[in-house]
Parts: C-alpha cells; structure tokens; sequence
C-alpha cells in the first residue's frame, strides 16, 4: 500500500471516528423523539428538531477538545509523511 493510499484511509476512517459522537447522540434523542411523538400521537416536525439539534451541539462541545486533538494529529502524521508521499 503506497503512504498516499494509506493516508487516504486513514482519513477516511478518521471523518467516520470523528463524525460518529454527534451522529449518535441525534440518532439517540431522534428514536426517543419519535417513540414519544408515536405515543402521544403529536405529528408535527418541528417538535422533534429542536432536541436533535441541542443534542448534537452537546455532543459536539463535549467532544470538541477529543475530536480536535484527532484531527491535529492526524494533520500533523500528515504533513509529516509529505516527503515520503512526494518521493512515491
């Protein structure tokens, strides 16, 4: 595998990572939304968007400084390999 491939992958797989606390933490709060909008037969939108919304922003600011410090080592192994990937 050629470091650029690997680096690819890497990043790839790094958005996943970084990506997944807030995603999960909407998807949590959007199936409970949609049980408790099922169970008390409310259908309007609106009521469930304002707590996906203040969930990923709390998930976001809890693990801000975690998926910072990701990505800056991810950037810096990066910029790093450069000479190696030029080399290729």
């Amino acid at each position: 595998m050629t470091p650029l491939v690997h680096a690819l992958r890497e990043g790839l797989m790094l958005v996943l990572l970084l990506s997944a606390p807030p995603v999960l933490a909407v998807l949590v709060v959007g199936v409970a939304s949609a049980i408790l909008q099922t169970a008390t037969q409310v259908k309007d939108s609106s009521v469930s968007a304002v707590p996906k919304l203040l969930a990923g922003l709390a998930a976001l600011a809890l693990a801000g400084p975690w998926i910072g410090s990701q990505a800056l080592a991810f950037f810096r192994a990066v910029l790093e390999a450069v000479p190696t990937i030029g080399r290729t």
